[in-house]
């Protein structure tokens, strides 16, 4: 008798959290733009020099996409890819 226990290579399995994949994959997608897009916003405001060409946005942390439930960024914590930077806002742990 076989049992169906998911194998830790495969892409249809569920992560230890009970979260799909493909869900914390297009989690981490959204997480990222967002924090692009509030970079961008933050680089292009009105403030800096006329001359200088804008300035570095100093935006590190958001807060998380509300399109998923907080078990999922829990999850993204849990594996190390976001940290947590306190009142709800979250980091990258690996700024490239």
């Amino acid at each position: 008798m076989t049992t169906n226990t998911p194998q830790p290579n495969d892409p249809n399995a569920s992560s230890a959290g009970g979260i799909e994949p493909t869900t914390l994959k297009n989690a981490m997608k959204a997480f990222r733009k967002r924090l692009k897009l509030a970079r961008l916003d933050d680089e292009s405001r009105l403030g800096h020099g006329a001359m200088t060409g804008g300035g570095r946005s100093g935006i590190v942390a958001i807060a998380p996409p509300t399109r998923y439930p907080q078990a999922v960024w829990d999850e993204l914590v849990n594996q190390g890819k976001l940290r947590r930077a306190g009142h709800g806002l979250y980091e990258l742990t690996d700024e490239r």
